[in-house]
Formats: structure tokens, C-alpha cells, sequence
């Protein structure tokens, strides 16, 4: 058991949902942030340790709600221990020459802008609180190595996502905040339920793809943040084992 204070994004639903569900059962004291109140309170209400639960709805790509988010944490429980930067998402899968700059914009705002936005304020915070440090995992892909048909704007923000986890990691060392990256491949999500239909393949055909419950990634997060400050996973593949990744294209 721990008495570690984690904010996670994007944690209505899917991955979020179940990481935070892990951390609660570990013990944590948890602030769920999403896009929907009423989402994260049906989260919250789901685990007994709704003492240990805060519900702020926010909007990672607006500066102003990420600071409410991180002041708040603060106020409520007293420190940061662990940020898990999970929100994200995808344009739809057209063409490259179709999408549009709106479409482009808004993954590139939540992906990767949110992401550093959160990544700022938890420094901030983990700075200045005693003891120092503190642990940021981001939410990567394995998309950003091995990219699927038709999904350039996902594919280039989880590079720089990966590029970001990279200077956190370097930046954080003075002030004992680590950060590393869980590459996620094919958990089942809402977000993915539609690959047992079937996922365009980079031959341009159709086929179904196997998944792994969502549970697995929140272990993963959980194992990592169990490190003490002076360990690190800098990187971190979760992927249904028989997904076409290894071989892929």
C-alpha cells in the first residue's frame, strides 16, 4: 500500500479508467481529470476508495483549466506524486491529401500539447514540494514506430510525444522527476473494439486483430511507478501478443 497522490487525463474511460481503478485498489489517492464530469464520477463511484478520489472535469489543451487541475490537486491532497499523461486521440482515417487543417489541429492540440501543458504544471508542482520529485509517464504508441494506414496525425504527435518523454526524462534529473512511456498496442477500449471487425492493413487489405484486456497497461503503470525515483522505465511495449506488430507491414 502507498499514500502517493496520482492525476491522470483522460480518465473517464478506457485506459485511464482502468489505471486509475489499479491505483486506487494500490492504495494511491487519485484526482481523475477528463473532458466529462459525469464520466469520471461514474469512475469514481466504481472503486470503494471514493475518500481517495477527486473528479475535475478539464480540457488538457486549454492552459488555464491545466492549472485549475494541478492547483486543485494540490489544495486537495498536498502533493503530485505520479502524472500519467493519457489523454489523447485520432483523426478519422482518410487520406492524407483530405484531412483537414481543423482535424490535424485538434490531435496535435490534445496529443502532444496537452501532454507537455500537464507535463509543465506537474513540474511545477513537483519542484517545489517536499520531499522533491515526483514520476510522469506519458501514454505513447507503438504507433509512433510502426505506423498504421491513414493515421498521420496520431503517428507524428506520439513522436513527439516520445521526443517529450525524452527531454522530461533529461530535464527532470536535478529535481528528481523521472519520466518514461508505456507504447500501447491493441488494448481493448471503445477506442479499439471495431478491430475484431476488421483494421486496414498496409497492403490495403481488411483483417481482424486480436487485443488484450486494458487491465494489463494499468499493471504496467502501476509496476513503474512502484520504482523509487533513482530507478526508471525509460520505455515500455504493451501489446497483445499476436497483434501484427513484429512483422507488421
Amino acid at each position: 500500500m502507498t499514500d502517493k497522490v496520482a492525476v491522470i487525463t483522460g480518465a473517464g474511460s478506457g485506459i485511464g479508467r482502468a489505471s486509475a481503478l489499479a491505483l486506487l485498489d494500490a492504495g494511491y489517492r487519485v484526482v481523475l481529470a477528463g473532458r466529462r464530469q459525469d464520466k469520471l464520477e461514474e469512475v469514481a463511484l466504481e472503486s470503494a476508495q471514493a475518500a481517495s478520489v477527486l473528479a475535475l472535469a478539464t480540457d488538457v489543451t486549454d492552459q488555464q483549466s491545466v492549472v485549475a487541475l494541478f492547483d486543485r490537486t494540490v489544495e486537495h491532497f498536498g502533493r503530485l506524486d505520479l502524472l500519467f499523461n493519457n489523454a489523447g486521440g485520432g483523426a478519422p482515417p482518410v487520406a492524407l491529401e483530405e484531412l483537414r487543417l481543423d482535424q490535424w489541429q485538434r490531435v496535435v492540440d490534445v496529443n502532444l500539447t496537452g501532454t507537455f501543458l500537464c507535463t509543465q504544471q506537474a513540474f511545477r508542482v513537483m519542484k517545489a514540494q517536499t520531499p522533491m520529485g515526483g514520476r510522469i509517464v506519458n501514454n505513447g504508441s507503438i504507433s509512433a514506430q510502426v505506423p498504421r494506414p491513414n493515421s498521420a496525425p496520431y503517428t507524428a504527435t506520439k513522436h513527439g510525444v516520445t521526443g517529450l518523454t525524452r527531454s522530461t526524462s533529461l530535464d527532470g534529473r536535478q529535481y528528481d522527476i523521472v519520466c518514461g512511456q508505456i507504447d500501447i498496442g491493441n488494448a481493448l477500449t471503445p477506442m479499439t473494439a471495431r478491430m475484431g471487425d476488421g483494421v486496414r492493413q498496409a497492403n490495403g487489405s481488411l483483417a481482424p486483430e486480436p487485443t488484450m484486456a486494458v487491465d494489463n497497461v494499468a499493471r504496467a503503470l502501476v509496476y513503474m511507478d512502484s520504482l523509487p525515483l533513482d530507478a526508471n522505465v525509460q520505455f515500455m511495449t504493451v501489446m497483445a501478443a499476436k497483434m501484427p506488430y513484429i512483422g507488421r507491414g
